[in-house]
């Protein structure tokens, strides 16, 4: 994965209580991951959200890659729960 990519990312407690956003932006990277599973395109996320670049939808998905291969797996049922 390019490291590049993930630059994009910032966690700052000051920034939307210190969830990930998109550098430069108040843009959480969950709502980039939301409206991709919804089935909207890169494309389509940018042109809603003028400020992203296709790189920054990627960088969020490469982030949300290297979240799912964390050593620990939490059971998908206990979030259900």
């Amino acid at each position: 994965m390019e490291k590049n990519l993930l630059d994009r990312i910032v966690i700052d407690p000051k920034i939307c209580h210190g969830k990930p956003c998109i550098r430069g932006t108040r843009i959480m990277v969950t709502v980039i991951l939301d409206n991709l599973a919804e089935g909207m395109t890169p494309e389509e996320i940018v042109a809603e959200y003028p400020p992203l670049t296709i790189e920054d939808v990627r960088a969020a998905i490469a982030y949300a890659a290297m979240l799912a291969r964390e050593e620990e797996i939490i059971p998908l049922g206990v979030l259900a729960a």
